[in-house]
């Protein structure tokens, strides 16, 4: 037997470049090195047995996306990669589109693993996890490690980590930071042709439950940002969740929707264009020119509100790794996660989320460049070329600074427009520190802060893993809540005593302060005045239905025999429990009969609007000896009233077989429909 070393060194690249950085006490890391013996007729390279074994997943641990936990031992025969992430780490949502090429690519022979270890209080808890695995569109197993129990197990060391096991059972490589796929690719395809040729990949499919949340059932799914135009009376809405743009007045009337919800990147018309989770929202001057950060595109887009047309202004849909250039063009240079938005004069603010840095763009030379930041992760003052950010997100000025939250740093921080200005950190401490403690500079903590807004010399800020609304004094750092309770939720009223779930982007226009309560997937807003909490209520949604296909759901109904007599169609649709109808927009069932002569529709569209639990229509039909398909389509408008509301479009699709036959006693055809909690809990 000829025997050959084989090395495989996945070598730790820069964490403050490309991973969020860790403080936790590590195990010792094995050494990333692996020798291969290869057999006589070079058929098969096995691994050898001196690679250190996978450490077995402990019990007691939530899984999602699959009906019950899962081991080593029953993946045996399958390569597994597993990813240690936490839900805010921006690194961590960067490589999502490597893992679904690697899963494309190798089918069921490859099995991703994600080993959700939190940083924040608030990422351990089983139920932000869940709502983080839908958000990100993740199909692949997902356990919630809030311990660090299997990050210790696997010396985990960043977010994300990222290991790789053998179809045996053994450790093959680690490798921490972004560029997965082309780091793992060349190993995962020899692993899994080695092991093919010996007969020993299982490409048995893994029974995949996913979590049956589907926020984009939604009238909103995780909004991310609002922007209020108080000269144009409009509110635009980054409906992250349905990745479009929403139009709406400031009482909350729909008036149009840009994007066609689809995921996608695509230019055009509002119904051609499409969008990857939008983020942060800026306007023109002249209020004709939308500016909005394509977050997961890694693009700078605009919509022109009189043309009805989107287009690219920067980014070429790869992630950067690297810093623009001198005389760099936007349309030329790659972006990185922008977030937040803020035009000032001629120039567009951006929070490059995914390099730790602001850049600026040029709207009207096309040209790019860094404005703040060295690209490491930090949150050290100073110089703002040298100064280190933290995920720059949230973003606002007064005319004369620029403030934004740095969410991995849980502070928020500020630099003049004009001049080589130094960085200055108003609140925040630390990478690892945050809490929930209002005071003056070091006293007072955040958790992981999105949303910011000025208004009358304040700051305010969206806490969101806290669930509150903070103000922040920038002249003497003061913090102080304003909104929102101890626990997550929906409730109204006055400002201490409501209730919010992840507030994300805030903007004003008048006496209101709105902003995106992202986990309620609503638009909440703030009274200046008042000092209360209200939800908006977003009316004429038809636009919505109009737009987008939302979930449909196919229901064969049980069939139905009737006599020749029958003369009615029932139609009973009642809500779920908790629930109700939704007066605010006209539900509407078009149908239809697939053969007339047995089965005569005398109505063939039916809507209604009411704030009842449940709607009974009595139509009149004709029938005649034969079978039909009786067909109901269309959307229906409910909501979730008291805590914890959420308005959902069910955009049903129901089949009704019918039998008309003379010995037969019905004399009514009947649809008895309920509409199911679509909600992320549900």
């Amino acid at each position: 037997m000829r025997t050959r070393i084989w090395l495989l060194m996945f070598a730790a690249v820069a964490l403050v470049a490309i991973a969020c950085s860790d403080s936790t006490p590590q195990l010792e890391t094995p050494l990333v090195e692996e020798a291969r013996e290869e057999s006589d007729d070079d058929s098969f390279v096995a691994i050898s047995d001196t690679l250190p074994e996978a450490p077995e997943f402990p019990g007691g641990h939530t899984w999602f996306n699959v009906a019950s936990p899962l081991t080593l031992e029953q993946l045996r025969g399958k390569v597994v990669l597993l990813d240690f992430w936490t839900s805010g780490c921006i690194n961590c949502q960067q490589i999502v589109p490597d893992l679904d090429r690697l899963e494309e690519e190798f089918g069921h022979a490859l099995l991703v693993i994600g080993v959700h270890s939190g940083k924040y209080d608030r990422e351990q808890e089983d139920a932000s996890v869940k709502q983080s695995t839908v958000r990100y569109g993740l199909t692949h197993p997902v356990v919630n490690d809030p311990d660090f129990i299997i990050w210790s197990l696997y010396s985990a060391n960043a977010w994300p980590t990222l290991v790789l096991i053998d179809p045996n059972g053994r450790i093959v490589g680690r490798r921490a930071g972004e560029g997965v796929y082309d780091a793992f690719q060349p190993t995962i395809k020899d692993l899994v042709a080695d092991f093919d040729a010996a007969n020993l990949i299982d490409r048995t499919p893994i029974d995949i439950d996913l979590e049956a949340a589907s926020i984009t059932s939604a009238v909103l799914a995780q909004p991310s940002t609002v922007l209020a135009d108080e000269v144009g009376n409009r509110l635009f809405i980054s409906d992250a969740g349905h990745n479009r743009i929403l139009i709406a007045t400031l009482d909350g009337e729909l008036q149009a929707v840009i994007g066609n919800g689809a995921q996608g990147r695509a230019d055009g018309s509002y119904d051609e264009a499409s969008f990857d989770q939008p983020q942060g929202l800026a306007l023109s001057p002249d209020g004709n020119l939308l500016y909005i950060a394509d977050t997961r595109n890694h693009l700078i887009r605009t919509a022109d509100l009189s043309a009805g047309t989107v287009d690219t202004i920067a980014g070429t849909g790869e992630r950067a790794y690297s810093i623009p250039g001198s005389d760099a063009l936007g349309t030329e240079t790659p972006t990185a996660s922008p977030w937040g938005l803020v035009l000032h004069e001629s120039t567009l603010y951006i929070a490059m989320a995914g390099v730790h840095q602001l850049w600026t763009l040029d709207t009207e030379t096309n040209q790019i460049a860094v404005f703040a930041g060295s690209g490491a992760e930090g949150i050290a003052d100073g110089p703002r070329l040298q100064a280190t950010l933290a995920q720059p997100s949230g973003l606002t000025s007064d005319g004369t600074n620029l403030y934004w939250t740095d969410p991995e740093s849980s502070a928020v921080r500020m630099v003049p427009i004009e001049g080589d200005g130094d960085v200055t950190t108003l609140v925040g401490t630390g990478l690892f520190d945050f809490g929930d403690e209002d005071g003056t500079g070091t006293a007072a903590l955040f958790e992981h802060p999105q949303g910011i807004a000025y208004a009358d010399g304040k700051l305010y800020v969206a806490d969101t893993y806290n669930h509150k609304l903070r103000t922040v004094d920038p002249a003497g750092d003061a913090v102080v809540t304003i909104a929102g309770g101890e626990r997550a939720g929906f409730v109204d009223g006055a400002g201490l005593e409501a209730l919010l779930s992840e507030p994300n982007g805030i903007s004003r226009a008048g006496d209101l302060l709105y902003f995106a309560d992202a986990n309620n997937h609503v638009i909440r807003t703030w009274s200046l005045t008042n000092r209360s909490i209200s939800t908006l209520q977003l009316s004429n949604l038809s636009v919505i239905a109009q737009t987008s296909d939302g979930d449909t759901i196919r229901v064969s109904l049980e069939g139905q025999t009737v006599g020749p007599d029958t003369t009615e169609l029932r139609i009973r649709l009642t809500t779920p429990a908790g629930f109700q109808l939704n007066s605010l927009a006209p539900s509407e069932l078009m149908l239809a009969s697939s053969n007339p002569p047995a089965l005569n529709l005398q109505t063939t569209v039916v809507s209604w609007e009411t704030d009842e639990t449940e709607i009974e229509l009595i139509l009149p039909v004709e029938v005649a000896s034969g079978d039909a398909i009786l067909t109901a389509q269309g959307p229906v408008f409910y909501c979730r009233y008291g805590d914890e509301g959420i308005c959902l479009i069910a955009n049903l699709d129901l089949a009704l077989p019918v039998t008309v036959d003379e010995s037969a006693s019905a004399i009514q055809i009947v649809i008895d429909y309920a509409l199911e909690d679509l909600t992320l809990e549900g």
